[in-house]
């Protein structure tokens, strides 16, 4: 087991992760806005699993494997950042309507909604350079166990995680009514987060090793 003052620095360092908007957070409010709060924890659920995911890579070292070989780092960055470019143009498109506005959408199945948390939280390579750059920081290795210590932390930025967008999920749904009231704002909305998304996706296509 990692020391006392390495599990509280590294929960602190995941929860400032779970607080910046991106777009795990994104697409959870919006989905919990578009089908309703149990549609955003399936979808949770699904981003959960890419964290799982990405913690085992990591404790197991095919991270270490995939940062080491540009082709297969840039491949995900590369499809991380057109996913987003492709969530910005639906927000700025003539017609295109904010991830905060209440829309008529036919309901996706829980497995679609699964999946797409899933795939979202895959193409988002900040959670593979978090885990490969901050976690083994705070691994002792005269505590035991690397592996141990390694599942340790990431079960803490786990539960950090799937806390606070529990609390986003059951937020967004109670703001729905208020952001319909007012079209004004969100026009606005659509085109401001339309261009945190690109900007967001530039840094992403950007950003290399």
């Amino acid at each position: 087991m990692p020391e006392i003052k390495s599990i509280i620095g590294f929960f602190f360092i995941a929860l400032g992760m779970v607080l910046t908007p991106g777009p795990n957070m994104i697409y959870l409010i919006s989905r919990s806005i578009c089908q309703g709060v149990f549609a955003g924890l399936v979808s949770l659920i699904g981003v959960a699993m890419g964290f799982v995911f990405y913690m085992l890579c990591a404790a197991f070292g095919i991270t270490t494997f995939l940062m080491m070989v540009p082709f297969a780092y840039d491949t995900l960055r590369i499809a991380g950042a057109c996913y987003l470019m492709y969530l910005a143009w639906q927000a700025v498109t003539p017609g295109g309507k904010s991830p905060f506005k209440i829309k008529d959408l036919t309901p996706d199945s829980n497995r679609k909604l699964f999946t797409m948390g899933f795939i979202t939280n895959l193409l988002n390579p900040k959670i593979a350079v978090m885990y490969l750059s901050l976690l083994p920081q705070f691994i002792s290795p005269g505590r035991g166990s690397i592996l141990s210590q390694s599942l340790f932390l990431g079960v803490i930025q786990i539960v950090v995680s799937i806390t606070v967008n529990l609390i986003i999920i059951v937020s967004a749904g109670t703001i729905a009514v208020f952001l319909a009231n007012r079209p004004l704002f969100l026009k606005l909305q659509r085109y401001f987060m339309g261009a945190v998304l690109f900007g967001l996706a530039a840094k992403m296509m950007t950003n290399s090793k």
